[in-house]
């Protein structure tokens, strides 16, 4: 009996964990290696305070050529949004 009872609360666990991994982040893309490596370069090229994201003032000062180059590849920037005080 102690068995069964067991086996049907690790069978619950085992499902609502499953579940809960289904639902976590379902908007995040993986990026392809060509993605990968063209972000890297831009955080390279545009992240002067080292802190591995763009701020605003950052993403205006990527070039023309930059921008398009990078909306192509599918992983241009958002500006993130300006707190209100």
């Amino acid at each position: 009996m102690k068995k069964l009872l067991v086996l049907v609360l690790g069978l619950i666990c085992a499902a609502t964990l499953s579940l809960n991994a289904a639902d976590a982040k379902p908007g995040k893309k993986q990026l392809t290696p060509e993605q990968k490596t063209l972000r890297k370069e831009m955080m390279q090229k545009y992240d002067t305070n080292g802190d591995k994201k763009l701020d605003a003032d950052e993403i205006a000062k990527i070039s023309t050529e930059d921008k398009d180059k990078y909306e192509k590849a599918g992983i241009m920037p958002k500006a993130p949004k300006k707190k209100k005080n």
